[in-house]
């Protein structure tokens, strides 16, 4: 066995550096932390080439005192923690005193800062965890540093760094979170000289998430607040209606820090149970306050996970708020039955309003006898246009308006008005007509003589001629009667079909054509055909969706889809797979997002994406559906083809004769 030996310093500090830095993103969450413990107002954060050339942090905070500048770089060394009590009453982001120590352990690092009282500031620069000397700045007030090289020095951290756009989106990600707790704090990201995200601090959250998460996602929510059991919630929450792909747009808050945490969405999604479509899911930014002694922060490296000592009554407080919030944007109470005594009702044969009993007893009574029509009016007046016409004169014949036949060639040529109806395949029985336009007053109506009915022009006789068998030409048959059939259809879901031998077959119509799109699509040696939208449609994913699906683009080609960077998180879409709806893409592309953070193989992948495609070019359930497209999905259910889903789900289930006579006492 090997002799057991403390490690090196130098190895020591790189371990701890990998448990505390894992990617840029990291070291800008741990740089930006200590700037708001420091009650900075303003940060500033600057990335190149994804945070592997530089990141560049600045703040307008109290600033670090020159002799403390070597000690703040040590492990272990914090102004946030004086003894074993404090850590039971965490209250700062930030206390483990790890985290300038594990950056400096990686990169080359530059510090300068400047506290108020002090005319002049200081600077120190770090190689490897190696400090330098302290030497005097002119500096602002505040906290500049810069990280320089990140895994210059650890190559096996280094190969697994991903592309600069989603190392950039990664941290950009982070700022968004960061921005929505500290909404009184203004805070600027600047990637590779483009500025991405600017808050305005002015302490409001609907400013913060309008600039951080985009004007569609802040003009879906609604307002929240609430709580209860000693803990506080507030923010925003978004509608029913519009639900999203992914939970990937639930940010959470306890305290001012940005967590992850299942006992928050659980609370959240089940506010929304029996309110949001099945496989949406709601977006919220819920700030959560409790008492510090109710917390534990001190349960994960990165500090995103946390235990909290009373779960239910957090539980309660978040479920109830989020309910609450719901029932009051749901439409107004319906207002109670009108009285029928106090119903003001000028015509006693109109909207009345009455109960069961009393509509019963009214259809039981005979019904009183219509009044007598007043004699109609004069058409005109003798002194006026000259003699009257009689009161009894019979009225004037109408035309009987022809009645359109349609056809497969959009109209027939006119029939006999004299065929009979039985020749003509039609009822004898035809709606009314439509009542005539009065006609202008005439001096004298002229008497109406009976129409003779004029028989059509008898069409020429063209015989048939024979058509000569081309060489080689061969006659189809045509298909034999299927070994089933079509029963009918229920809840426009499950097809309904009885085969020869007494079974009853229920076949879930988009499951079936899930498959069959599934299968399709796999077996394609080509892109699938490819529809232009009209106007091109921007889907606002959020930075770290939209960079994953911008660093995936070949494989979008693959799948259909024509994408480009459309800025701030967005994908402007301008063509779309054919079998697709216009109004699937957000939803379809926020699935595909969800797929691709998964960390599978690339064929696996692609499998799953094909599995989101198919699904939604599949028929719904609720669909009207055609004859045609009933028999075509059940031949390939009968023929054996399609027996489950890509999800693994079965297509079809069989009910015997003997299983139906057993279910009614006949067997």
């Amino acid at each position: 066995m090997p002799s057991i030996q403390q490690l090196p310093p130098h190895v020591a500090d790189l371990i701890a550096a990998g448990e505390v830095v894992e990617r840029p993103a990291s070291v800008v969450k741990e740089l930006v932390e200590n700037a708001l413990d420091a009650h900075s107002s303003a940060v500033v954060v600057e990335l190149r080439r994804g945070g592997m050339g530089l990141i560049r942090v600045t703040d307008n905070g109290c600033g670090i005192a020159p002799a403390e500048l070597p000690t703040a770089f040590l492990r272990h060394a914090t102004s946030k923690l004086r003894g074993p009590e404090d850590l039971g009453k965490i209250g700062t982001l930030g206390f483990r005193g790890e985290a300038l120590a594990a950056i400096s352990a990686v990169s080359r690092v530059e510090i300068q800062t400047r506290r108020r009282e002090d005319p002049t500031g200081a600077a120190l620069r770090l190689e490897g965890g190696v400090p330098g000397a302290v030497e005097e700045a002119g500096a602002p007030e505040g906290t500049t540093i810069l990280v320089r090289d990140l895994f210059y020095n650890t190559p096996a951290r280094l190969k697994f760094m991903k592309k600069d756009s989603a190392e950039t989106a990664a941290a950009g990600g982070l700022m968004q979170h960061l921005a929505l707790s500290h909404p009184d704090v203004s805070f600027k990201f600047i990637k590779d000289g483009t500025e991405a995200l600017h808050t305005p601090g002015d302490g409001r959250l609907d400013s913060a998430i309008y600039a951080a998460l985009g004007r569609e996602f802040a003009r879906s929510l609604l307002p929240v607040k609430g709580g209860g059991g000693g803990a506080a919630v507030s923010g925003f929450i978004t509608r029913p209606l519009q639900g999203r792909g992914s939970r990937g747009m639930q940010v959470f808050f306890v305290n001012g820090r940005f967590i992850k945490s299942q006992l928050l969405t659980a609370a959240l999604e089940e506010g929304y149970r029996n309110q949001i479509m099945k496989g949406r899911f709601p977006g919220c930014v819920l700030a959560v306050t409790l008492p510090v002694t109710a917390v534990d922060v001190n349960v994960h490296p990165a500090k995103t996970q946390i235990k909290f000592a009373q779960e239910q009554a957090v539980f309660n407080a978040v479920y109830h708020t989020v309910l609450d919030a719901l029932a009051a944007q749901g439409g107004p109470v319906p207002a109670a039955p009108a009285d029928p005594e106090k119903t003001v009702n000028p015509r006693g044969d109109f909207f009345q309003s009455m109960d069961a009993k009393a509509y019963r007893e009214q259809g039981a009574k005979p019904a009183a006898p219509a009044p007598r029509p007043a004699a109609p009016l004069p058409a005109w007046d003798t002194e006026r246009t000259g003699p009257r016409l009689s009161d009894s004169a019979p009225p004037l014949p109408k035309t009987p308006s022809p009645r359109p036949a349609l056809g497969r060639s959009g109209a027939f040529p006119p029939l006999r008005q004299d065929a009979p109806s039985s020749v003509l395949g039609l009822k004898a029985e035809r709606a009314p007509a439509p009542p005539a336009p009065p006609a202008e007053p005439k001096a004298l109506a002229e008497p109406a003589l009976p129409r003779e009915p004029v028989s059509p022009e008898p069409r020429p006789f063209v015989p048939a001629i024979p058509q000569a068998e081309l060489p080689g030409q061969e006659t189809l048959e045509p298909p034999g009667e299927a070994p089933w059939r079509i029963a009918g259809e229920l809840l426009r879901t499950y097809i309904v079909c009885e085969s020869e031998a007494g079974e009853v077959w229920l076949v879930d119509k988009h499951a079936a054509h899930e498959r069959v799109n599934f299968d399709r699509l796999k077996a394609a040696l080509e892109p699938p055909m490819r529809q232009a939208l009209l106007t091109p449609a921007a889907v606002e994913l959020g930075r770290e969706d939209g960079a994953l699906l911008l660093e995936h683009l070949p494989l979008l080609e693959e799948l259909g889809f024509s994408c480009e960077d459309f800025g701030g998180g967005a994908v402007l879409v301008r063509e779309i797979p054919a079998d697709l709806d216009a109004e699937d893409v957000t939803a379809t592309l926020e699935e595909i997002a969800g797929k691709l953070r998964s960390g599978r193989s690339p064929a696996e992948r692609r499998e799953s994406l094909l599995h989101t495609m198919a699904c939604k070019a599949a028929i719904k359930g609720g669909w009207k559906s055609g004859p045609e497209e009933l028999r075509a999905l059940v031949d390939k259910v009968q023929s054996g083809e399609v027996r489950y889903c890509p999800h693994g789900r079965p297509v079809a289930v069989k009910l015997t004769k003997y299983e139906l006579e057993k279910m009614f006492g006949r067997a």
